[in-house]
């Protein structure tokens, strides 16, 4: 699918907020795919790893946040193992996380999970979850 850009779709404030945030000098990304061919949740991702970074590099804001693929990544560090250029990519992702969340909008909402729920969750899944998906 190819991307088109327009100037409208552009968010350079986006792309230096990301890269401020991660450390990660994204734009050296050489678009190889190892990221997404080694990525453990990438069947389950609306966007591939790979995508995403692209994406970010171009400023396009809106359609990385709507994806999935951010909140999806495991943080296994599989595609920073396997990375030529060693770029973090979980680190990538986790800025882009903390600004989406810094819209004040919890992508869950911990109040609405049943207590039973929790109670049978291991308590590092919830701490996890938490962290990553509200604000």
């Amino acid at each position: 699918m190819p991307i088109i850009i327009s100037e409208n779709t552009v968010d350079s404030d986006f792309i230096n907020k990301v890269e401020e945030i991660s450390g990660q000098p994204f734009h050296k990304c050489m678009q190889c795919g190892t990221c997404s061919g080694s990525c453990p949740m990438i069947e389950k991702m609306v966007l591939t790893p790979r995508s995403v970074l692209q994406m970010t590099n171009f400023g396009m804001k809106e359609k990385v946040s709507e994806a999935n693929t951010v909140w999806l990544c495991a943080s296994c560090h599989t595609c920073l193992v396997r990375c030529p250029r060693g770029l973090d990519l979980p680190k990538i992702m986790e800025a882009i996380r903390l600004l989406t969340l810094r819209k004040n909008q919890n992508y869950i909402e911990p109040f609405e999970i049943e207590k039973e729920r929790i109670a049978e969750l291991p308590p590092i899944a919830l701490v996890s979850c938490f962290r990553k998906h509200t604000a």
